[in-house]
C-alpha cells in the first residue's frame, strides 16, 4: 500500500485522537468508516510505537489484516498507550512530547532455508520484518529493530529470546516469515 502525505497525516491525526480519548474516556476512539476515503478502510496490520524523549513508551500491533486499517491504528495506538504490559497508561501530562510511529505491514511470507547459516544469510537488513514461530512461541521485529541490531546473527538471536526460546536455539520445525513495511511519523 503506498500512501500519500495526506493518508499519512490522517493515520497520525488518529492516532493522536485515540490515545486522547483513551485518556478522557478510558476506550479507543471509535471509528465510523464512513467518515474515510475507501482505501484507507481495507483490511491491513498495522504497529502503532510511541516514543517519548527518543525512548520507547509502548508499541502493539497486528501481524495479519483483520479489520480496516483505520480501526486497526485506532485500536493500535489506544492499546499502545495503555495496554502494552511493558509500561504504565500514558498520561495526559505525557501525550505532548509522544511522538508517533505508525507501521503498516506488507502480507507476511514464509521463509524456506536449509540450515540457520541459510536463513541468516537470505536476510534483508533494514527492510526485513520477521516473525518467528515455534509451537505456541512467536516473537516478531519490526524492520526498524535492524536500527538497533543492524548484524543478521544477532538479530535472529535477539528475535529468538523475544519469542521465549533460546538464543542459540535451532529446530527444523522452526518457521519463520518475512514482511515489509511502509512507516511513517
Amino acid at each position: 500500500m503506498l500512501l500519500n502525505d495526506e493518508h499519512k497525516t490522517i493515520f497520525l491525526t488518529l492516532a493522536r485522537a485515540s490515545i486522547q480519548q483513551g485518556i478522557q474516556t478510558g476506550q479507543p476512539l471509535p471509528i465510523d468508516l464512513s467518515a474515510y476515503p475507501p482505501e484507507l478502510t481495507n483490511k491491513a496490520a498495522s504497529f502503532v510505537t510511541l516514543e517519548r524523549h527518543g525512548q520507547l513508551r509502548g508499541c502493539i500491533g497486528m501481524l495479519e489484516a483483520q479489520r480496516p486499517l483505520v480501526k486497526d491504528i485506532a485500536e493500535n495506538a489506544f492499546a499502545a498507550a495503555f495496554r502494552d504490559p511493558r509500561f504504565p497508561g500514558i498520561s495526559a501530562n505525557e501525550l505532548a512530547d509522544l511522538d508517533l510511529h505508525i507501521s503498516i505491514l506488507s502480507p507476511a511470507k514464509a521463509m524456506h532455508f536449509s540450515s540457520e547459516q541459510d536463513l541468516i544469510a537470505q536476510l534483508k537488513p533494514g527492510i526485513d520484518g520477521l516473525i518467528l514461530q515455534e509451537g505456541y512461541r512467536r516473537g516478531t521485529f519490526l524492520p526498524s529493530v535492524w536500527e538497533q541490531l543492524p548484524d543478521p546473527s544477532l538479530f535472529l538471536r535477539h528475535l529468538k529470546q523475544k519469542a521465549g526460546l533460546s538464543a542459540d536455539y535451532w529446530s527444523s520445525q522452526l518457521n519463520v516469515y518475512r514482511y515489509t513495511t511502509e512507516t511513517f511519523s
